[in-house]
């Protein structure tokens, strides 16, 4: 599943070709995504210029006077920006927004887990979005933040910082790599963290997702960004996938346990 380095870059690549731009038609193709798109969609967008575009977790925001287009890529979804030259729509090709400049912004999604829903109103009142927690390449991600909502937590700290009610946005293989730089084994208890603890997992969150952000997110089976092109922070994995591996501090062995039916990797000599 994408998650917040694919998400953001995918917002970093639609928004310079749409914002301040007014939509001239809406071709729904699929409406039946996770949930469905209202049928009214067509008919809102018409004549409307987008004012800005935002991410919320891994919710991309797209803003109107009116309202605002919330899009989530699911498992397997993907933006598509097209310039006077879109072809024609394959099987999976879900919805276009076509621009009066001629710009398409095209949605695909084989699995169709994803959403396109609309808000009349402040997206943050959105049922999806208003409980999220704290985003975490903020100023608000803090490691004074972080100790307070570990405080009496028996939980796991990879389940803990994979809450997006406390933190949103650090997905599984985010949380792998982030513990393992952080040097922390993902099923410690949550509230046996002290504060210097905090700082270099906060640390180690920031500098992990904006890395990935940086080479393109990671290539998740059908995750392309808006060019069409692949991420390539797989190939920076110390961790996660390598089970059985040489660990690249150490030299032993990675090894992989299940938490919350995610696969977790770690390695037990680097990691306390």
């Amino acid at each position: 599943m994408p998650e917040l380095p694919e998400v953001e870059t995918t917002l970093r690549g639609i928004a310079p070709h749409i914002k301040g731009k007014k939509i001239d038609q809406t071709l729904v193709r699929q409406a039946k995504l996770r949930w469905q798109i209202p049928a009214e969609l067509a008919e809102i967008l018409h004549g409307q210029t987008v004012r800005e575009c935002t991410r919320r977790a891994k919710y991309l925001l797209i803003q109107f006077d009116t309202g605002v287009l919330i899009v989530h890529l699911g498992m397997s979804g993907s933006l598509r920006i097209w310039r006077d030259n879109a072809p024609e729509p394959s099987k999976h090709d879900h919805v276009d927004l076509v621009f009066d400049d001629g710009t398409v912004l095209r949605y695909h999604d084989p699995r169709r887990f994803g959403a396109i829903l609309w808000l009349a109103g402040v997206a943050e009142h959105h049922d999806l979005l208003k409980n999220l927690g704290v985003e975490p390449l903020s100023d608000d991600f803090t490691p004074e933040y972080l100790l307070a909502k570990l405080q009496g937590k028996s939980r796991a700290i990879k389940l803990m910082i994979m809450d997006n009610a406390i933190v949103v946005g650090v997905g599984n293989i985010y949380a792998n790599e982030s513990l393992f730089q952080a040097a922390l084994l993902p099923n410690r208890p949550a509230k046996s963290l002290n504060l210097q603890d905090c700082a270099n997992l906060v640390a180690a969150i920031k500098q992990i997702l904006q890395r990935a952000i940086d080479t393109g997110g990671s290539t998740l089976r059908d995750f392309v960004d808006s060019e069409g092109k692949s991420g390539y922070f797989q190939q920076e994995y110390k961790v996660y996938g390598r089970a059985g591996s040489g660990c690249l501090k150490c030299g032993g062995l990675i090894e992989k346990s299940v938490l919350g039916q995610r696969g977790t990797f770690y390695c037990p000599n680097c990691q306390k």
